[in-house]
């Protein structure tokens, strides 16, 4: 295997691990949230993680970040792992895929009462 596809290998495992990282408040995984701004691998297997977070104000910042840190280094075949936590762009639920929209109840068609985008609303979580 040539050492780009080594490097495209074990970002698609990192990707994969990603996944599996959620916002205990928010039930949608970081990828699908739209928070992973980059994510590299170079030939060297170091990997690097820019993200952002909904608010500013997660209570949840600290943990998260050492939760995506410390779970990309111990992908296989990760030398080491780097996350940069960004404010800009800024994000919004725009970045958001259709099925964390799906999730969040946000795909319009609204049902009578308090829907899961509501309660996020009110949480501040999402804006």
């Amino acid at each position: 295997m040539a050492e780009s596809d080594q490097a495209t290998a074990l970002r698609n495992r990192v990707l994969d691990v990603l996944k599996t990282v959620r916002d205990p408040e928010i039930p949608v995984n970081i990828v699908e949230l739209g928070l992973i701004y980059e994510l590299t691998v170079n030939d060297a297997s170091e990997v690097y993680v820019r993200m952002t977070l909904t608010t500013p104000n997660c209570p949840v910042a600290g943990d998260l970040l050492n939760e995506v840190e410390a779970k990309t280094a111990a992908v296989e075949g990760a030398v080491s792992s780097k996350v940069d936590l960004v404010w800009e762009p800024v994000w919004t639920k725009d970045r958001m895929s259709d099925a964390a929209k799906l999730a969040l109840d946000m795909m319009g068609g609204e049902m009578p009462g308090e829907s899961k985008k509501d309660k996020f609303f009110k949480l501040g979580r999402i804006k």
